[in-house]
């Protein structure tokens, strides 16, 4: 147990470098630094100068994403989605090759391999978690579970990419994300040593305040919509007084998050339990909360945006955690 769990740890590490790894790809503009996937550029490893990609590689690449788009198509269709469909397929901007960028491609290829090595450390946890199949077969299942999510995630990565970046795909992508991330946490959970916490924090308080920080990540999915299309026409400066209505309501919906989160850590710190747990999410709520001021008030500096991703992220994954640990009644399991 005690090697499955530091297995699991190193994952659950890993998969929030992936989530930063991301965001600076976003933050940056990198997310078409390779137009196909999952090689770049059709190699292993990515060219360094346009001099190595033949002289007509937009018209290459975007026949290439193309083809993925019209597959991609038919499975919306398949699930009654025809309008979401035929955008994607009638959209001229969705076939638009960006210009070799040598760095973005660089970024977006690390962005990859990170990727690539979760994959291979999710598999390990799945391959570690046969030796449990005969008295604790959930460990199994959901470590199974978490290995099939990751190739989903990697599928749609490349859709990601062929759709050049269409927006509610990006979205799809992230939550996703959310949900390996809280898989993992169980398998830690579950494999560890295990407490409750006593029920005056209150299961659906903190229900709560998981339901309105994902409310609030969708939220700021629709802010950085906005900012990729105010991106294209104005200065920095300019981007945030220019995002309009779905700025204001995630601003605004912040102060409900504040709220139900002090909520919460005063019920925490009354419970006389670990203080690792209120100290952590007062840091997280005001790190998240400080560094979405700092986009705001200076212009969205690019190394903010990633940050304040990651930290609303971690946040959830602690509040996962409070929730196994809530009223828990099972015995600690030896580690």
């Amino acid at each position: 147990m005690r090697s499955f769990r530091k297995l699991t740890l190193s994952t659950l590490v890993a998969v929030y470098i992936l989530i930063l790894v991301g965001g600076i790809v976003r933050s940056t503009g990198s997310g078409m630094g390779c137009p196909d996937w999952p090689r770049c550029f059709g190699s292993w490893v990515p060219p360094t100068s346009v001099e190595e990609l033949p002289a007509n590689y937009k018209e290459i690449y975007s026949e290439h994403r193309n083809k993925k788009n019209q597959k991609f198509a038919k499975y919306l269709t398949a699930f009654g989605m025809e309008d979401t469909a035929a955008k994607i397929l009638n959209d001229p901007n969705v076939l638009e090759e960006a210009d070799f960028n040598p760095v973005k491609t660089l970024i977006e290829y690390i962005n990859r391999i990170v990727g690539v090595i979760i994959g291979f450390l999710i598999f390990a946890v799945f391959i570690s978690s046969l030796k449990f199949r005969k008295f604790e077969v959930r460990l199994t299942i959901i470590a199974f579970l978490t290995f099939l999510l990751v190739g989903i995630q990697g599928w749609i990565g490349s859709v990601v990419v062929s759709t050049n970046l269409t927006p509610w795909v990006i979205t799809v992508h992230m939550f996703l994300a959310l949900v390996i991330v809280a898989l993992l946490i169980y398998l830690y959970h579950e494999a560890g040593e295990i407490y409750s916490i006593k029920s005056t924090i209150g299961f659906w308080w903190l229900l709560s305040c998981i339901v309105v920080l994902l409310v609030q990540i969708l939220l700021g999915t629709q802010v950085r919509e906005g900012i990729d299309v105010v991106a294209t026409l104005l200065a920095r400066e300019q981007w945030i007084e220019n995002l309009g209505q779905s700025f204001r309501i995630h601003r605004s919906f912040s102060w409900l998050v504040l709220l139900l989160h002090v909520g919460l850590i005063l019920r925490l710190l009354k419970t006389g339990g670990p203080k690792v747990f209120p100290l952590t999410l007062i840091l997280l709520i005001l790190g998240t909360i400080l560094t979405g001021l700092g986009m705001a008030f200076f212009a969205v500096p690019p190394f903010l945006q990633p940050v304040h991703l990651l930290l609303a992220t971690i946040t959830f994954g602690m509040q996962f955690l409070l929730l196994l640990k809530v009223n828990r009644k099972e015995e600690p399991v030896g580690i």
